[in-house]
């Protein structure tokens, strides 16, 4: 049975109206400025619940527009009359492209000569951040090391802070983000609004809610699938020296507008990403990992986001919450170690109601991983008409069809 906040969302999702949630009109000519027509469901679900002033659980895939659903509320919220203001919302994200991310936003939803934003994250330079700082902002968004470094230092001051938010919170559990999180919290006033957004509401999330925040309302944004339904899946048997020659038909086949090629190691990312850009066929090719300064990582997201780079190679640093919305293919050239990261990964596509598609290279003894990720999210992938191709090549008793059913009975 749904419950009244449940109730009261299907409500506003029947309206689905900017109008319809209370903002003021220099808010709505501005989201009709950059292209915002109507709310996304999460959208219409949380930004009522922010204003009324409650703390917030939403649970929502990735690529619904749950950014833009804490950053209006809180932007129509801030006090612009103090001056040299002290921040007054702190958005903690796991990644720095997310925080950037998050940051550009901000900024495309408000007046830069009235609201001052600042992102503070590793592999910039510190006292450019202290001099940010010491001029005055209002919303600081961050990772959770470089916001603990600048607490430690004194360089930022959180006595006026009333917001928090904690942006893709699972993924920051599970990259170990924990007790930097907690130490946050416990600095920040504990008169204030704390809203969490995460894909997944595992123990160690409700547990973390249940200690830093007040009779959270909970809403739940992917009830019915774990994966969108704008998002094809499909799946081939690859054995490891047959990779690269697939990936190069698969895309000469599919012509993707953008893509995003993960593999599951820095080492594997880059190779693949020099072997490609030394086939001289794919010129407009980047790779984006851990292991890159974070100059380079910024430059090649500004790549991408352009379109200047059209197919990207990547490990997971870019599966949760960086939010392109050309990205029309997604190819695991390797399986991703958890399903949800699978999860995550697909969810690069098929964003805010665009088609996409994934396609998964399964090697011949990975049928149990391949039966985890089904299990996921609830639904088989369908077999691509390539594995037509690549059985004749190594073979019939390379067929996936065949060992399909053969994993499934040994589990």
């Amino acid at each position: 049975m749904p419950n009244k906040v449940e109730k009261q969302i299907e409500k506003r999702k029947q309206k689905l109206s900017f109008e319809h949630l209370g903002l003021s009109d220099e808010m709505l000519d501005t989201l009709e400025h950059i292209g915002y027509e109507k709310p996304s469901p999460v959208q219409a679900g949380v930004i009522p619940l922010v204003l009324d002033d409650f703390d917030v659980i939403g649970q929502a895939r990735t690529g619904t527009g749950k950014t833009a659903a804490f950053a209006i509320p809180i932007l129509e919220m801030l006090d612009l009359e103090v001056k040299k203001p002290k921040p007054q919302a702190l958005i903690l994200a796991p990644t720095r492209e997310l925080a950037v991310q998050v940051e550009n936003e901000f900024k495309r939803m408000s007046n830069p000569e009235q609201v001052k934003c600042c992102c503070l994250y590793g592999g910039r330079p510190i006292k450019t951040q202290i001099n940010q700082l010491e001029r005055g902002c209002h919303v600081v968004v961050g990772t959770p090391g470089r916001v603990i470094d600048h607490l430690n230092r004194g360089t930022l001051n959180v006595d006026q802070l009333w917001f928090v938010v904690l942006d893709e919170a699972d993924r920051m559990l599970d990259i170990g983000f924990r007790p930097d999180i907690e130490k946050i919290l416990r600095r920040c006033p504990k008169e204030r609004q704390t809203l969490l957004l995460s894909a997944t509401l595992p123990y160690a999330i409700l547990q973390l809610a249940k200690r830093y925040m007040y009779r959270p309302k909970v809403i739940n944004f992917s009830k019915n699938s774990v994966a969108a339904e704008t998002i094809e899946q499909f799946y081939m048997t690859v054995p490891e020296d047959l990779k690269y020659d697939i990936l190069n038909r698969l895309l000469e086949r599919e012509q993707p507008e953008q893509s995003i090629i993960f593999c599951r190691t820095k080492l594997g990312t880059e190779r693949l990403y020099r072997k490609m850009f030394k086939a001289g066929v794919f010129s407009d090719v980047g790779t984006l990992h851990g292991d890159m300064n974070q100059g380079a990582r910024d430059r090649m997201m500004r790549d991408f986001r352009s379109g200047k780079v059209r197919y990207l190679v990547a490990t997971d640093v870019v599966g949760r919450g960086i939010d392109i919305t050309n990205v029309s293919h997604i190819i695991n050239f390797d399986l991703p170690g958890l399903s949800d990261d699978y999860v995550h990964r697909v969810g690069r596509t098929g964003r805010m109601g665009k088609q996409g598609v994934a396609f998964s290279f399964v090697t011949p003894q990975q049928g149990v991983e391949l039966t985890k990720i089904e299990r996921k999210i609830n639904s088989e992938l369908q077999l691509d008409p390539l594995q037509e191709e690549i059985d004749e090549i190594r073979g019939p008793l390379s067929s996936r069809g065949k060992s399909k059913k053969r994993y499934r009975r040994a589990l």
